[in-house]
C-alpha cells in the first residue's frame, strides 16, 4: 500500500513537476476518495445526537436496571433507524488509508534527502525541491532550521531507504571513501554510517554559508532557538496547522447540553486544545512536504465540512417543509 500511494505522488510529480503542488493534489485526491464515508459519519452523528434527548431520558429511567436500559435502547435505535456505531466506522475504514499516505510521503521525503546527500557528497549541486516561502520542502519549514539536511533529519531516514537508493558502484564509492563498514547500511552500522556521512558533510562547500546568524539567538524559558543562515522556511505552515486543526474542532457537531456529563465537557474542552498544539509541535518538527500536507487536508477538510454541513440543513429542512405539508393534509 504504501509502494503504490508513493507511486502515485511520484507519479503526479511528473506531471507537475513540483513535489509541493503534488503533495497538495495528492492530498485532494485522497480526501475525494474519503469523502463518501466522512459523509457518512456526519450523517451518523447528526442522527445520533437528535435521539440524544430520548436516550437521557431513558438513561433517567432505567438507571437501576442495567438490562431494561439495554431493551428499550435497542428498540429506541430500530424505531429511529439509528446505528450508534455509524458515526465510528467510516473513521475507522479511512484511518489505514491515512496511515499508508502518511507512510508513502515518508518514504518519498526520505528517498529525496539521500538523494540530497549523495549529490553533496560527490561534489555536485543538489536538487532543492522549493514550495511557496519553503527552500527546501523536505526540510522543516522554520526559520530556525537549516534548508540543508542535518543529523536529525539522517537519523530519521531508515535502514531499507539507504540500502534502496544507494547502490552499485555508489555504495562502492562511499565504502571506500568514508571507510565504512562492508554493510554500511545495516542496523547494526546504520547509526555509526550516519554519524560518519553527517561529519562529511559539515566539510562541503555546501555547509559554508550554514550555521547561526550573529545576534540572533533566543532564550525562551528553557529553550534557545536560533536563526540560520541559510534558513529554511518562516514557521508558517505549523501556525496554518494549528489554526487550520483549531476549525476542524469547532466545526464538529456538538451534543445536546443535557446529554453531555461535565467530564466529558471537560474532556472535549482538553481536546480542542491538545490537537491544534500537537498539530503546531508535530508539522514544526517534520519536515515542510508533511506540514503541507497537513494544512492541505484540514484546509481541504474545513471545506468538506461545511459543504456536508449545509447539505445536510437543506435535506433536514426540505424534509421538515415536506412533513410539515403532509400534516397540513391531513388535517384537512
Amino acid at each position: 500500500m504504501n509502494e503504490f500511494l508513493a507511486g502515485i505522488l511520484q507519479g503526479i510529480n511528473t506531471v507537475i513537476g513540483n513535489y509541493g503542488w503534488s503533495i497538495v493534489v495528492f492530498t485532494f485526491l485522497i480526501r475525494l476518495i474519503i469523502l463518501p464515508f466522512d459523509y457518512k459519519s456526519r450523517v451518523g452523528m447528526r442522527r445520533m445526537n437528535k435521539v440524544q434527548p430520548k436516550i437521557a431520558a431513558l438513561q433517567k429511567k432505567y438507571a437501576n436496571d442495567k438490562d431494561k436500559l439495554n431493551l428499550k435502547m435497542s428498540e429506541l435505535y430500530k424505531k429511529e433507524k439509528v446505528n450508534p456505531l455509524s458515526s465510528c466506522l467510516p473513521m475507522l475504514i479511512t484511518m489505514p488509508i491515512l496511515f499508508a499516505m502518511f507512510a508513502a510521503m515518508r518514504m518519498v521525503a526520505n528517498e529525496q534527502v539521500v538523494l540530497q546527500v549523495l549529490a553533496m557528497l560527490q561534489g555536485q549541486e543538489p536538487v532543492m525541491e522549493g514550495c511557496l516561502w519553503i527552500r527546501n520542502i523536505w526540510m522543516p519549514d522554520s526559520p530556525f532550521v537549516s534548508m540543508l539536511p542535518n543529523l536529525s533529519t539522517l537519523q530519521q531516514v531508515t535502514g531499507d531507504i539507504w540500502q534502496k537508493c544507494v547502490t552499485g558502484d555508489t555504495l562502492a564509492w562511499l565504502i571506500e571513501t568514508f571507510q565504512l563498514a562492508p554493510d554500511p547500511f545495516s542496523n547494526a552500522n546504520l547509526s555509526a554510517t550516519v554519524t560518519t556521512l553527517n561529519a562529511a558533510l559539515q566539510e562541503t562547500s555546501f555547509y559554508a554559508n550554514s550555521g547561526v546568524l550573529p545576534g540572533w539567538t533566543f532564550n525562551v524559558l528553557i529553550a534557545s532557538f536560533s536563526i540560520m543562515k541559510d534558513w529554511n522556511g518562516l514557521f508558517i505552515l505549523p501556525v496554518l496547522a494549528a489554526a487550520s486543526q483549531f476549525i476542524m474542532t469547532k466545526l464538529q457537531p456538538a451534543q445536546p447540553a443535557d446529554a453531555q456529563a461535565n467530564q466529558q465537557q471537560s474532556g472535549m474542552g482538553f481536546m480542542n486544545w491538545f490537537f491544534p498544539l500537537f498539530s503546531l509541535w508535530v508539522c514544526a518538527s517534520y519536515n515542510g512536504a508533511f506540514a503541507l500536507y497537513w494544512v492541505a487536508a484540514n484546509v481541504i477538510a474545513v471545506v468538506e465540512n461545511i459543504g456536508i454541513n449545509k447539505y445536510l440543513d437543506y435535506k433536514e429542512k426540505k424534509q421538515e417543509q415536506a412533513d410539515a405539508a403532509l400534516g397540513g393534509d391531513t388535517v384537512k
